[in-house]
């Protein structure tokens, strides 16, 4: 804990730097939610297909999910997500003809959660 995932579109690979967003992502979250900096874990998935209402071309998409155990209370949760999508700026370039559209959910892990 925290889990994250990234999902994107294949428009951004070259305009989202993945790494430095990662890197900026974690003490972000552990100063917002109290975790520890070594149990933040970010995969990212790179998405091929993406519509978005009518329209297949000329919008991305980037989801960012950051999953976390029980006792987080919705306005931290609130807090972290709008400090997340401010953060995405600094670390997606604009691509030329391309909308991205961008979010960001912070569900609660499930009690079967482990981790070793």
């Amino acid at each position: 804990m925290p889990q994250i995932t990234v999902d994107y579109s294949s428009t951004l690979d070259t305009a989202f730097d993945r790494q430095a967003f990662a890197l900026a992502l974690h003490p972000l979250v552990v100063s917002t939610v109290d975790a520890r900096p070594e149990d933040c874990k970010t995969r990212f998935r790179r998405v091929e297909d993406v519509v978005v209402g009518a329209e297949t071309e000329g919008r991305a998409v980037l989801h960012i999910e950051i999953g976390l155990l029980h006792g987080r209370t919705d306005d931290t949760k609130i807090r972290l997500a709008k400090a997340v999508l401010a953060l995405i700026s600094a670390h997606v370039k604009p691509v030329d003809g391309v909308t991205l559209h961008s979010s960001v959910e912070i569900p609660t892990l499930d009690v079967s959660y482990r981790k070793r």
